[in-house]
Formats: C-alpha cells, sequence, structure tokens
C-alpha cells in the first residue's frame, strides 16, 4: 500500500487502482482505554459518524482531515483545535506501541537468520559457509550506514569458533542421539557495528549467537573483526567521516581498533621473523601406529562460474560467497586426509587482494599443509580469470582454516602424519607449524578475558606482537571505564579509584604546561624515572623489540615483607595518536625472559597494568594522567593506607610535573 497526500490535507490509500478512505489513520488511532468512559451520548455520536464516514467510502470521497481530528480527539472530551499534522515532525507513539530498547549506534545492524535445511551440511550443522555469507553482509550493511556509499571487504580477521550449532545444545549434557538435522528451524543473531573509522578504512565488530527456541537459551558461537574500504563512484577511495562513541563498550572497542589495525599490518612480518628464528630442516613428526599420507592426496581444484546472485548490489563477486567456496574446497581437502567429516574450528585471517566480477571464473584450490596430533592446517587460495583461454589469474584470496574430527563423544580423535611435497609444500609445512605457534599464542594473549591473563606471560618473537597488543590494550580499556570516583584534589593533582571485580584501580591526572609530544618522550623512558620517582632505583634496557617496545629491568627501592628490595621484568610499549584526539599511550606490565630469572637477592614483584595517557590540551599544556590497576595481592596494603597512599601518589606526581617542566626542552630525538 502506497500513501497519498491530497491538497486539501486528507489522506488516501491506494490499493490496486481503487481509491479507498481509511477511516483512521495509525497514528490516530483512539486509546482502547477511552471507550469505557465514553457516556451514552459519546456513544451516540460515535455511532452517527461511523455511518457518515461509511457513506463516505461508498461514495468514493476524501476524508477531510478535520473529521478525522474530531474523530480522535472531540470524542475523548478534547476541547483543543484540531492540532495540524508537520511533515518530519515525530508524533508520539501509543505506550502500547513504544519500543522499550534504548536508542542504539546508527552503524549497527541487526541480522536474524532462521536456519533452514537449504543452510546446513551432511549432519544437519548449519554450514560455516553459509554463517560467512550472513557476517559479511551484515558487516558491509553496518559499513555501508557509517560511510553513505559502496563498501566492499578489505580483510577478515581471525574466526574462532565457540561452539557449533548442531546437537550439543539439543539434548541434555551427556546425552547423543546421533540425528542430524536438529538444528533446522532454530535462529542465528548477528549483530555488527562500526567500532572506528580511519581515512579510507573502517573496523566492524560482528558478534554471532545462536538463540534455541526450544530452551530460550542463547549461545555464543563467535566474534569477528572485518576491515571494509569506502569506494567511490570509479572505485576510488572515499574519506570517511570520523566516528564517536557513546557508550564505554564503543569507547574501548573505538580505543583498541588502532591496536588491531597495528597488528593486522605487522602480521607477516611475524610469521617472516618466526620462520628466520626456525631451523630450515623439515622434521616430520613421529606418531605411533601413523602412516604419514603425501600431502598431494589431499589436493582440492575447483572452478566456479559467477553468476548474478553471487555478486553484491555493486557488482561485484559477494565477499561471504568467496568465503563459502573456500570453505568448501577445505573441508574436502582436510576430507580426504582423515577419511571422515571435520569440523572446523578456526580461520586465520581473510585477505582479499583484488575483486572479481560476474562473469569471472574463479578457481579455488585446497591442500593439507601439516597435520598436528589432534588438528589439521588446510590452505586455501582463490585465483580468478576473465575468458576460458585467457592465461593469467589473478590472485584473490588466501586463507588458512583448522580443523578437528570430534568422535561420538565430541572428543578430538588423533589425526594422521602428512608427508609434504618437496619445494612449496616442505615450506608450507613449516609455516604451519609458526601459524599454530602464532596462533595458539594470539589466542591465549589475546582472545582471553583480562582477568585470565596470567601477571607476567613469557615473552618471545611468536608472542611478542601480540603482548604488546594486550599491553596497549588494557591499558586504554581501562582508560574508558567510565565509573572512577574522585579520591582526593590537592592543588592541580586530581587522584581517582574504581573499584571493579578483584581490582583496584588508580588514576592521577594533572595539567602541564608542557607539550605533549615531549612529555610523552620523557614519561617513555624509564631510565629517567628515578630522576622523579622515588621508589625506582634503576632501570636498564634488557631487550630493544622495537622502536616502540622495550623489556626493562627495574629495580625498586621498596622493601618486601622479606625484607629485600624488590625487582620487576617489565614491558614498556609506547604509541602516538592514531588520529586527532587519541592521546599518546605509554603501557607497562610484566613479563617473564629466560636471561632474567628471579634472584635470591631481590623479591620478583609484578604489574599487571599500569602506564600514562597524555591528552595535548594546547600546544605548549598538556593533560598527564598515570594509571595503575593494583594486583589482589596489593589490595591489603591499600586497605590499611589509603590515607598515606593517596598522599604519596600526589606527592610523586608533584615531582613529575617538576620533572617535565625542568626538562621540556630537552632535544627529542628518538620521535
Amino acid at each position: 500500500m502506497t500513501l497519498h497526500h491530497t491538497g486539501s490535507g486528507g489522506r488516501q490509500w491506494l490499493c490496486g487502482t481503487r481509491h479507498t478512505s481509511c477511516l483512521i489513520p495509525a497514528r490516530r488511532q483512539l486509546p482502547a482505554s477511552s471507550s469505557s468512559s465514553a457516556g451514552p451520548a459519546v456513544t451516540g455520536a460515535t455511532l452517527l459518524l461511523s455511518r457518515c464516514l461509511l457513506k463516505m467510502v461508498k461514495e468514493n470521497l476524501v476524508v477531510p482531515e478535520e473529521i478525522l481530528s474530531f474523530c480522535c480527539n472531540g470524542l475523548q472530551g478534547s476541547t483543543s483545535p484540531p492540532r495540524a499534522w508537520e511533515p518530519g515532525k515525530q508524533e508520539e507513539v501509543p505506550q502500547a506501541m513504544a519500543s522499550p530498547l534504548p536508542a542504539c549506534n546508527p552503524t549497527e545492524v541487526q541480522m536474524s537468520q532462521l536456519v533452514l535445511p537449504c543452510h546446513t551440511n551432511h549432519r544437519g550443522e548449519l554450514s560455516i559457509g553459509q554463517l560467512l555469507k550472513w557476517i559479511d553482509t551484515a558487516a558491509c550493511l553496518s559499513a555501508e550506514r557509517h560511510a553513505g556509499c559502496p563498501c566492499v571487504t578489505a580483510s577478515m580477521d581471525d574466526i574462532y569458533f565457540e561452539h557449533t550449532i548442531s546437537r550439543s545444545y539439543i539434548n541434555p549434557p551427556g546425552q547423543q542421539d546421533g540425528k542430524s538435522g536438529v538444528c533446522v528451524g532454530q535462529v542465528v543473531n548477528i549483530k555488527a557495528k562500526v567500532n572506528r573509522a580511519f581515512n579510507s578504512s573502517m573496523e566492524v565488530g560482528i558478534q554471532v549467537r545462536y538463540e534455541d527456541l526450544c530452551s530460550g537459551k542463547h549461545y555464543s558461537i563467535c566474534k569477528a573483526y572485518a576491515t571494509f574500504v569506502a569506494q567511490g563512484p570509479s572505485g576510488s577511495k572515499v574519506k570517511l567521516k570520523p566516528l564517536t562513541p557513546q557508550t564505554e563498550e564503543e569507547k574501548i572497542e573505538y580505543s583498541i581498533a588502532a591496536e588491531r589495525r597495528r597488528m593486522r599490518l605487522v602480521h607477516k612480518d611475524t610469521l617472516k621473523d618466526l620462520l628466520t628464528r626456525s631451523p630450515r630442516e623439515t622434521e616430520l613428526e613421529t606418531r605411533d601406529g601413523s602412516v604419514a599420507v603425501p600431502a598431494e592426496k589431499t589436493r582440492v581444484e575447483s572452478v566456479e562460474l559467477v553468476l548474478p546472485p553471487h555478486a553484491n548490489h555493486q557488482g561485484n563477486t559477494f565477499g561471504g560467497q568467496i568465503m563459502a567456496w573456500m570453505e568448501n574446497v577445505a573441508t574436502i581437502a582436510a576430507s580426504r586426509l582423515c577419511h571422515a567429516h571435520p569440523t572446523l574450528r578456526a580461520i586465520e585471517m581473510f585477505h582479499f587482494r583484488g575483486p572479481s566480477q560476474v562473469g569471472d571464473r574463479l578457481v579455488l584450490k585446497a591442500i593439507v599443509n601439516n597435520a598436528f596430533k589432534n588438528s589439521m592446517e588446510v590452505g586455501v587460495c582463490a585465483e580468478a580469470y576473465g575468458q576460458e583461454m585467457s592465461v593469467s589469474r589473478r590472485h584473490i584470496n588466501s586463507a588458512f582454516m583448522t580443523f578437528e574430527v570430534l568422535d561420538q563423544e565430541g572428543r578430538p580423535r588423533t589425526l594422521p602424519m602428512v608427508a609434504p611435497e618437496p619445494g612449496d609444500g616442505e615450506r608450507r609445512y613449516r609455516e604451519a607449524s609458526a601459524r599454530k605457534k602464532i596462533r595458539l599464542d594470539r589466542k591465549y594473549v589475546v582472545s582471553c578475558k583480562q582477568t585470565e591473563v596470567p601477571l607476567s606471560v613469557p615473552w618471545d618473537q611468536s608472542n611478542k606482537v601480540y603482548l604488546s597488543y594486550n599491553n596497549v590494550s588494557a591499558l586504554k580499556t581501562l582508560v574508558a571505564k567510565t565509573n572512577w570516583a574522585l579520591a582526593r584534589e590537592k592543588e592541580k593533582v586530581r587522584m581517582y579509584t574504581l573499584e571493579e571485580d578483584k581490582f583496584l584501580s588508580f588514576r592521577i591526572e594533572i595539567s602541564v604546561h608542557i607539550a605533549a609530544s615531549r612529555a610523552f618522550f620523557l614519561l617513555s623512558d624509564l631510565q629517567r624515572r628515578h630522576e622523579w620517582d622515588s621508589h625506582y632505583a634503576s632501570a636498564e634496557i634488557v631487550q630493544q623489540v622495537d622502536d616502540d617496545d622495550m623489556i626493562y629491568h627495574v629495580v625498586s627501592q621498596t622493601l618486601s615483607c622479606e625484607n629485600k628490595p624488590q625487582d620487576f621484568v617489565i614491558l614498556a610499549s609506547r604509541r602516538k595518536p592514531c588520529s586527532k584526539g587519541d592521546p599518546y599511550v605509554v603501557a607497562f606490565r610484566s613479563v617473564t625472559l629466560p636471561t632474567h630469572p628471579a634472584s635470591a637477592d631481590f623479591t620478583r614483584g609484578e604489574t599487571l597494568c599500569s602506564g600514562f595517557c597524555i591528552w595535548p590540551e594546547s600546544e605548549e599544556t598538556s593533560k598527564v594522567a598515570y594509571y595503575n590497576q593494583a594486583t589482589p595481592g596489593y589490595l591489603n596494603y591499600v586497605t590499611t593506607n589509603v590515607a598515606g597512599l593517596s598522599s604519596n601518589f600526589c606527592a610523586t606526581f608533584e615531582a613529575c610535573e617538576k620533572f617535565l617542566l625542568k626538562n621540556k626542552d630537552d632535544l627529542i630525538v628518538r620521535l
């Protein structure tokens, strides 16, 4: 139905070719509660008006606005004049029709999909390929809401599938019926929203949950981050408007998005660095009672013709469709190794190198790169060409997928070994081992919750990027918290506290007459910390990780309960602002190094999360804030020494201000 506005202010519904007048528009419906209070006179008037309106409808006449207003207002005893309708003005919704949900992020897209038989695999579970299509669709719609123009998928970060949509949700714990197809009729809920917009790209966060309609329970399937690029009329990049986060959760995601972007850019370098440090010789794993399967036997090659249903609204091949095709050939390759039906557990980053269009032929290749005890890695490649006789092929995408094979009780089975092909096969074999090491470290450091990360994480080449990420993101998460309480204010120094779970955090801030870049340079050098912090005796660099990350061995003047000085091994990570409004960040956390074990001369201390954030207030003035998240062992001291602790903090920060002012004219050599 289409609403037609008449010149006289009345309205008509156009239904086919016949014009039928609407008695009372939906926006002026009479509340049900008013009829109960109407007297006999009102009832008679209602009957009379109804007959008049019915006659006008039969004669195909337009109902004047005044009569409609009288029907809605006059019958309720209103003596106010009819209210004129203003275009574009939203009218109040009756209480029964009002939505109880609060206003959400304007870029947020929610998608609910009913799982049908056509969406499932041979086991009756939702196909991961179909799920990837839905994820990419929701993420693209969210990106285009913010950009206001077409967007294309640039990459999809690692996806770890916490659960599969299978019978494990339907049956009681411990009961398996071996049936398939029980998930048909259930619901997948996907929520996507833009976390942060950079210059021409943006990060979209996606949450996927499963809803069991029988029990009403909800389960998390996975969480993903996708990068989209906005495109102009001729494929040119479009400069995006900045995104302003509103809620605490959005501020955290906005702040950490810059760190995730940095981690994506150095991912390849991390793999290359790890491979150069590993032995060149390919050593095959020995497994009792297992015969190595030649990797060549798992090779799969398939071609797909891109048709209009496979293309998005811009004419390019739908990114989710390409990912689904890649998952299909990867599953076949994994099945050829284990002669069973594998389960996809993780997908390493998808990176789209170029587009393909309707009419292209997509060649999809897959092979098992390496098989570990309970999992295997399958490498997948997608290439495109335009004509049947075309020789040159365009590399569209590459990905690595991790599969498991589950037994009847849902436990991973032991897999046969893989014998790699000479040359490239051996290279892929070594790279798969390195990626497994990186993947486990990344999942351990990045994916787990803050409270689940040990105070001191072992540092090595495979996890250095992710420890740095965790270090900075933990501080940024603490900064984005909104429920800080002012505990003390002394002159220019303000001290705040935050009680959350089993942690007590402190924030001390002050405005200093110094440029933010200079304060950042001075405070990021722990070797000069003893000049203003009386708790520091010395700090020496034990490892220069890169330009932004260093590991220090710090000796404190504070004595422990064992009457020994404390020492720390601290990773210091510093970051310049990613865009206007971002602070300079210097983050600290404890790590362990084999070269610096705990010594009998010291009591080894640990710091979970601490550091500085420096915001420029003007060209010569900065707001310097120091954050410290106290560990559980520190809380007893805090409880009995609150007054002395706050005085100590304020005195130390005043000394910090004097240090900054005294050295603000130092040359910044390293920045």
